[in-house]
Protein backbone atom coordinates (compact mmCIF):
# COMPACT_ATOMS: atom_id res chain seq x y z
CA UNK A 1 0.00 0.00 0.00
CA UNK A 2 1.35 3.43 -0.95
CA UNK A 3 2.19 5.95 1.73
CA UNK A 4 -0.33 8.59 0.66
CA UNK A 5 0.33 12.00 2.13
CA UNK A 6 -2.18 14.83 1.88
CA UNK A 7 -0.04 17.94 2.26
CA UNK A 8 -2.57 20.66 2.88
CA UNK A 9 -4.70 21.01 6.00
CA UNK A 10 -7.50 23.38 6.79
CA UNK A 11 -6.84 25.52 9.85
CA UNK A 12 -9.68 26.82 11.97
CA UNK A 13 -8.03 30.23 11.54
CA UNK A 14 -7.89 31.40 7.94
CA UNK A 15 -4.42 32.29 6.67
CA UNK A 16 -5.50 35.36 4.76
CA UNK A 17 -2.30 35.48 2.70
CA UNK A 18 -2.27 31.81 1.76
CA UNK A 19 -3.66 30.95 -1.66
CA UNK A 20 -2.86 27.26 -1.12
CA UNK A 21 -6.32 26.92 0.35
CA UNK A 22 -7.52 26.95 -3.27
CA UNK A 23 -5.61 23.77 -4.14
CA UNK A 24 -5.40 20.13 -3.14
CA UNK A 25 -1.90 18.71 -2.72
CA UNK A 26 -1.15 14.99 -3.01
CA UNK A 27 2.04 12.98 -2.58
CA UNK A 28 2.52 9.26 -3.15
CA UNK A 29 5.43 6.92 -2.50
CA UNK A 30 5.21 4.17 -5.15
CA UNK A 31 5.05 0.70 -3.64
CA UNK A 32 8.05 -1.64 -4.28
CA UNK A 33 5.71 -4.15 -5.92
CA UNK A 34 4.05 -1.65 -8.27
CA UNK A 35 3.98 -2.65 -11.94
CA UNK A 36 5.28 -0.07 -14.43
CA UNK A 37 2.29 1.92 -15.75
CA UNK A 38 1.56 5.39 -17.11
CA UNK A 39 1.42 8.04 -14.42
CA UNK A 40 -2.08 9.23 -15.41
CA UNK A 41 -3.40 5.68 -14.92
CA UNK A 42 -1.51 5.38 -11.62
CA UNK A 43 -3.02 8.61 -10.30
CA UNK A 44 -6.50 7.81 -11.59
CA UNK A 45 -6.51 4.58 -9.57
CA UNK A 46 -5.68 6.52 -6.40
CA UNK A 47 -7.96 9.53 -6.93
CA UNK A 48 -11.37 8.02 -7.65
CA UNK A 49 -13.15 11.38 -7.68
CA UNK A 50 -10.78 12.87 -10.29
CA UNK A 51 -11.11 12.37 -14.06
CA UNK A 52 -8.25 11.22 -16.31
CA UNK A 53 -8.61 14.41 -18.34
CA UNK A 54 -8.15 16.52 -15.21
CA UNK A 55 -4.96 14.61 -14.35
CA UNK A 56 -3.64 15.00 -17.91
CA UNK A 57 -4.34 18.74 -17.88
CA UNK A 58 -2.50 19.00 -14.56
CA UNK A 59 0.49 17.20 -16.11
CA UNK A 60 0.48 19.49 -19.16
CA UNK A 61 0.50 22.50 -16.85
CA UNK A 62 3.54 21.18 -14.95
CA UNK A 63 1.61 20.24 -11.81
CA UNK A 64 2.73 16.59 -11.75
CA UNK A 65 6.22 15.92 -10.39
CA UNK A 66 8.19 12.69 -10.04
CA UNK A 67 11.22 12.76 -7.77
CA UNK A 68 11.10 16.56 -7.85
CA UNK A 69 10.97 16.83 -11.66
CA UNK A 70 8.01 17.80 -13.86
CA UNK A 71 6.69 14.89 -15.92
CA UNK A 72 4.07 14.47 -18.67
CA UNK A 73 1.05 12.18 -18.51
CA UNK A 74 2.81 9.37 -20.41
CA UNK A 75 5.62 8.99 -17.86
CA UNK A 76 5.90 5.40 -16.59
CA UNK A 77 6.01 5.19 -12.79
CA UNK A 78 8.51 2.81 -11.21
CA UNK A 79 8.81 1.32 -7.73
CA UNK A 80 10.28 3.85 -5.31
CA UNK A 81 9.20 6.92 -7.29
CA UNK A 82 7.88 9.89 -5.30
CA UNK A 83 4.90 11.34 -7.13
CA UNK A 84 3.47 14.76 -6.24
CA UNK A 85 0.51 16.56 -7.78
CA UNK A 86 -1.42 19.80 -7.28
CA UNK A 87 -5.05 20.10 -8.37
CA UNK A 88 -7.25 23.19 -8.11
CA UNK A 89 -10.38 22.82 -6.05
CA UNK A 90 -13.51 22.97 -8.19
CA UNK A 91 -14.50 26.58 -8.88
CA UNK A 92 -17.39 27.41 -6.59
CA UNK A 93 -19.29 30.05 -8.42
CA UNK A 94 -22.39 30.99 -6.53
CA UNK A 95 -24.27 34.08 -5.56
CA UNK A 96 -24.09 34.86 -1.85
CA UNK A 97 -27.77 35.35 -1.14
CA UNK A 98 -28.78 37.42 1.91
CA UNK A 99 -31.36 35.47 3.92
CA UNK A 100 -33.56 36.64 6.76
CA UNK A 101 -32.41 33.97 9.19
CA UNK A 102 -32.59 34.91 12.90
CA UNK A 103 -29.22 35.15 14.62
CA UNK A 104 -28.57 35.55 18.33
CA UNK A 105 -26.32 38.57 18.86
CA UNK A 106 -24.54 38.66 22.22
CA UNK A 107 -22.60 41.87 21.57
CA UNK A 108 -22.09 44.42 18.82
CA UNK A 109 -20.04 47.57 18.31
CA UNK A 110 -18.66 49.44 15.29
CA UNK A 111 -15.91 46.88 14.66
CA UNK A 112 -17.18 43.46 15.60
CA UNK A 113 -20.14 41.25 16.33
CA UNK A 114 -20.40 38.33 18.75
CA UNK A 115 -22.98 35.71 17.80
CA UNK A 116 -24.19 32.54 19.48
CA UNK A 117 -24.41 29.90 16.74
CA UNK A 118 -27.07 27.22 17.08
CA UNK A 119 -26.58 23.54 16.28
CA UNK A 120 -27.11 22.26 12.75
CA UNK A 121 -26.07 25.56 11.13
CA UNK A 122 -23.13 25.65 8.72
CA UNK A 123 -20.97 28.74 9.19
CA UNK A 124 -20.25 29.62 5.55
CA UNK A 125 -21.40 28.47 2.09
CA UNK A 126 -19.56 25.60 0.48
CA UNK A 127 -20.11 22.41 -1.46
CA UNK A 128 -23.63 21.16 -0.70
CA UNK A 129 -24.44 24.16 1.52
CA UNK A 130 -24.96 27.24 -0.62
CA UNK A 131 -27.74 28.73 1.50
CA UNK A 132 -29.04 28.71 5.05
CA UNK A 133 -25.61 29.38 6.53
CA UNK A 134 -24.59 31.88 9.17
CA UNK A 135 -22.93 34.00 6.48
CA UNK A 136 -26.19 34.14 4.49
CA UNK A 137 -27.83 35.51 7.64
CA UNK A 138 -25.00 37.95 8.36
CA UNK A 139 -25.03 39.58 4.92
CA UNK A 140 -28.78 40.12 5.33
CA UNK A 141 -28.44 41.82 8.70
CA UNK A 142 -25.15 43.69 8.13
CA UNK A 143 -24.12 45.73 5.10
CA UNK A 144 -20.62 45.65 3.55
CA UNK A 145 -18.99 42.90 5.58
CA UNK A 146 -15.26 42.75 4.67
CA UNK A 147 -13.92 39.83 2.64
CA UNK A 148 -10.58 38.12 3.33
CA UNK A 149 -8.10 38.71 0.45
CA UNK A 150 -8.49 36.23 -2.44
CA UNK A 151 -11.74 35.01 -0.89
CA UNK A 152 -13.53 32.70 -3.33
CA UNK A 153 -15.56 30.88 -0.73
CA UNK A 154 -18.15 33.34 0.56
CA UNK A 155 -16.67 34.06 3.99
CA UNK A 156 -17.19 37.79 4.55
CA UNK A 157 -16.46 38.87 8.11
CA UNK A 158 -15.23 35.46 9.23
CA UNK A 159 -12.04 35.16 11.24
CA UNK A 160 -12.63 31.64 12.60
CA UNK A 161 -15.36 29.03 12.47
CA UNK A 162 -16.88 26.12 14.35
CA UNK A 163 -18.38 22.90 13.02
CA UNK A 164 -21.97 22.54 11.85
CA UNK A 165 -23.17 20.72 14.98
CA UNK A 166 -21.01 22.66 17.45
CA UNK A 167 -22.86 25.46 19.22
CA UNK A 168 -21.60 28.67 20.77
CA UNK A 169 -19.61 31.84 20.33
CA UNK A 170 -18.18 33.25 17.11
CA UNK A 171 -16.68 36.68 16.47
CA UNK A 172 -17.49 38.46 13.20
CA UNK A 173 -15.43 41.39 11.84
CA UNK A 174 -17.48 44.31 10.54
CA UNK A 175 -14.60 46.32 9.03
CA UNK A 176 -11.38 45.61 7.13
CA UNK A 177 -9.34 46.87 10.06
CA UNK A 178 -11.14 44.58 12.50
CA UNK A 179 -10.75 41.60 10.15
CA UNK A 180 -6.98 42.09 9.94
CA UNK A 181 -6.56 42.78 13.66
CA UNK A 182 -8.69 39.83 14.80
CA UNK A 183 -7.05 37.45 12.32
CA UNK A 184 -3.65 38.35 13.80
CA UNK A 185 -4.92 37.70 17.33
CA UNK A 186 -5.98 34.20 16.32
CA UNK A 187 -2.73 33.64 14.44
CA UNK A 188 -0.68 34.83 17.44
CA UNK A 189 -2.80 32.66 19.77
CA UNK A 190 -3.64 35.59 22.05
CA UNK A 191 -7.37 34.89 22.11
CA UNK A 192 -8.83 32.87 24.97
CA UNK A 193 -11.23 30.12 23.92
CA UNK A 194 -12.94 27.55 26.12
CA UNK A 195 -15.32 24.78 25.11
CA UNK A 196 -17.61 22.44 27.03
CA UNK A 197 -17.69 18.82 25.86
CA UNK A 198 -19.18 15.53 26.97
CA UNK A 199 -16.83 12.63 26.23
CA UNK A 200 -17.09 8.88 26.50
CA UNK A 201 -15.31 7.27 29.46
CA UNK A 202 -14.19 8.32 32.92
CA UNK A 203 -11.34 10.82 32.71
CA UNK A 204 -9.41 10.35 35.94
CA UNK A 205 -7.66 13.72 36.04
CA UNK A 206 -7.10 17.00 34.24
CA UNK A 207 -4.51 17.09 31.51
CA UNK A 208 -3.68 18.01 27.94
CA UNK A 209 -3.36 16.40 24.53
CA UNK A 210 -0.50 17.33 22.24
CA UNK A 211 0.16 16.10 18.74
CA UNK A 212 0.20 17.30 15.15
CA UNK A 213 -3.17 17.28 13.43
CA UNK A 214 -3.50 16.67 9.69
CA UNK A 215 -5.88 15.20 7.16
CA UNK A 216 -6.36 11.48 7.67
CA UNK A 217 -4.37 9.41 5.19
CA UNK A 218 -7.35 7.07 4.88
CA UNK A 219 -10.27 9.51 4.81
CA UNK A 220 -9.66 13.13 3.82
CA UNK A 221 -12.99 14.20 5.36
CA UNK A 222 -11.65 13.71 8.87
CA UNK A 223 -8.48 14.59 10.73
CA UNK A 224 -5.94 12.43 12.54
CA UNK A 225 -3.23 12.96 15.13
CA UNK A 226 0.39 12.39 14.05
CA UNK A 227 2.30 12.62 17.36
CA UNK A 228 5.71 11.54 16.06
CA UNK A 229 5.63 13.08 12.59
CA UNK A 230 6.28 16.35 10.83
CA UNK A 231 3.06 15.85 8.91
CA UNK A 232 0.18 18.09 9.97
CA UNK A 233 0.28 21.14 12.21
CA UNK A 234 1.14 21.42 15.88
CA UNK A 235 -1.92 21.32 18.13
CA UNK A 236 -2.46 21.36 21.88
CA UNK A 237 -5.66 21.05 23.89
CA UNK A 238 -5.92 21.44 27.67
CA UNK A 239 -8.87 19.79 29.41
CA UNK A 240 -10.34 19.98 32.90
CA UNK A 241 -12.96 17.68 34.44
CA UNK A 242 -16.19 19.45 35.39
CA UNK A 243 -18.50 16.56 36.27
CA UNK A 244 -18.23 12.76 36.21
CA UNK A 245 -21.02 10.38 35.27
CA UNK A 246 -18.95 7.19 35.38
CA UNK A 247 -19.51 6.20 31.75
CA UNK A 248 -19.14 9.72 30.35
CA UNK A 249 -17.36 12.85 31.60
CA UNK A 250 -18.18 16.54 31.23
CA UNK A 251 -15.01 18.54 30.55
CA UNK A 252 -13.85 22.05 29.77
CA UNK A 253 -11.35 22.36 26.93
CA UNK A 254 -9.00 25.28 26.44
CA UNK A 255 -7.44 25.64 23.01
CA UNK A 256 -3.79 26.56 22.70
CA UNK A 257 -4.08 26.25 18.91
CA UNK A 258 -7.03 26.25 16.51
CA UNK A 259 -6.92 23.31 14.12
CA UNK A 260 -9.80 21.78 12.22
CA UNK A 261 -11.79 19.42 14.52
CA UNK A 262 -9.07 19.87 17.14
CA UNK A 263 -11.00 18.91 20.28
CA UNK A 264 -12.85 16.12 18.51
CA UNK A 265 -9.76 14.46 17.06
CA UNK A 266 -7.60 15.01 20.16
CA UNK A 267 -10.15 13.42 22.50
CA UNK A 268 -10.59 10.47 20.16
CA UNK A 269 -6.81 10.08 20.08
CA UNK A 270 -6.70 9.51 23.85
CA UNK A 271 -9.63 7.09 23.75
CA UNK A 272 -12.42 9.48 24.79
CA UNK A 273 -14.43 10.49 21.69
CA UNK A 274 -17.05 13.17 22.06
CA UNK A 275 -20.53 11.86 22.84
CA UNK A 276 -22.59 11.44 19.63
CA UNK A 277 -19.71 12.47 17.35
CA UNK A 278 -20.77 10.95 14.04
CA UNK A 279 -17.40 11.39 12.32
CA UNK A 280 -15.11 10.24 15.12
CA UNK A 281 -16.98 7.22 16.45
CA UNK A 282 -18.76 8.77 19.41
CA UNK A 283 -22.24 7.94 18.06
CA UNK A 284 -21.94 4.35 19.27
CA UNK A 285 -22.11 2.92 22.78
CA UNK A 286 -18.47 2.89 23.85
CA UNK A 287 -18.90 2.39 27.61
CA UNK A 288 -21.45 0.55 29.73
CA UNK A 289 -23.50 -2.62 29.56
CA UNK A 290 -25.22 -4.31 26.64
CA UNK A 291 -28.58 -4.43 28.43
CA UNK A 292 -31.68 -3.32 26.52
CA UNK A 293 -32.68 -0.59 29.03
CA UNK A 294 -29.20 0.94 28.86
CA UNK A 295 -29.17 0.87 25.05
CA UNK A 296 -32.56 2.59 25.00
CA UNK A 297 -31.31 5.20 27.44
CA UNK A 298 -28.23 6.00 25.33
CA UNK A 299 -30.25 6.08 22.11
CA UNK A 300 -32.58 8.56 23.77
CA UNK A 301 -29.57 10.68 24.74
CA UNK A 302 -28.27 10.54 21.16
CA UNK A 303 -31.65 11.75 19.90
CA UNK A 304 -31.35 14.95 21.94
CA UNK A 305 -28.42 16.16 19.82
CA UNK A 306 -27.92 16.62 16.09
CA UNK A 307 -24.21 15.88 16.43
CA UNK A 308 -21.29 15.96 18.85
CA UNK A 309 -21.77 17.29 22.39
CA UNK A 310 -19.52 20.34 22.00
CA UNK A 311 -20.22 23.97 22.88
CA UNK A 312 -17.99 27.02 22.36
CA UNK A 313 -18.51 28.43 25.84
CA UNK A 314 -16.35 31.55 25.97
CA UNK A 315 -14.11 33.85 23.96
CA UNK A 316 -11.69 36.54 25.13
CA UNK A 317 -10.11 39.01 22.72
CA UNK A 318 -8.85 42.57 22.27
CA UNK A 319 -11.24 45.10 20.71
CA UNK A 320 -9.44 46.16 17.51
CA UNK A 321 -10.10 49.89 17.82
CA UNK A 322 -10.17 50.64 21.56
CA UNK A 323 -7.69 47.87 22.51
CA UNK A 324 -10.01 47.01 25.40
CA UNK A 325 -9.98 43.39 26.56
CA UNK A 326 -13.39 41.83 25.98
CA UNK A 327 -14.72 38.54 27.31
CA UNK A 328 -17.93 36.77 26.29
CA UNK A 329 -19.76 33.69 27.52
CA UNK A 330 -22.78 31.75 26.27
CA UNK A 331 -25.07 29.33 28.07
CA UNK A 332 -25.31 25.70 27.07
CA UNK A 333 -28.14 25.12 24.57
CA UNK A 334 -31.26 23.44 25.95
CA UNK A 335 -30.47 20.18 24.14
CA UNK A 336 -27.07 19.95 25.82
CA UNK A 337 -28.53 20.82 29.23
CA UNK A 338 -31.24 18.18 28.77
CA UNK A 339 -28.56 15.64 27.89
CA UNK A 340 -26.72 16.33 31.15
CA UNK A 341 -29.97 16.08 33.10
CA UNK A 342 -30.60 12.64 31.62
CA UNK A 343 -27.14 11.42 32.68
CA UNK A 344 -27.58 12.86 36.17
CA UNK A 345 -30.89 11.01 36.56
CA UNK A 346 -29.34 7.81 35.23
CA UNK A 347 -26.49 8.02 37.73
CA UNK A 348 -28.91 8.76 40.58
CA UNK A 349 -30.98 5.70 39.70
Amino acid sequence: MENTEKLIEEDAVFDLDNEEELFEHYRFKVDPGQEIIRIDKYLLDRLPNTSRNKIQVAAKNGNVHVNGKKEKQNYKVKPGDEVAMVLPYPVREFELIPQNIPIEILYEDNELLIVNKPANMVVHPGYGNYSGTLVNALVYHINNLPNPPNDYYGRPGLVHRIDKHTTGILVIAKTEMALTHLAKQFYDRTTERKYIALVWGDLKEDGFVEGNIGRSLKNRKVMSVFPDSDYGKFAKTHYKVIERFGLVTLIECKLETGRTHQIRVHMKHIGHPLFNDLEYGGNKILRGTISVPYRKFVDNCFSLLSGQALHAKSLGLIQPQTKEKLFFESELPISFSDLLSEWRKYCAD
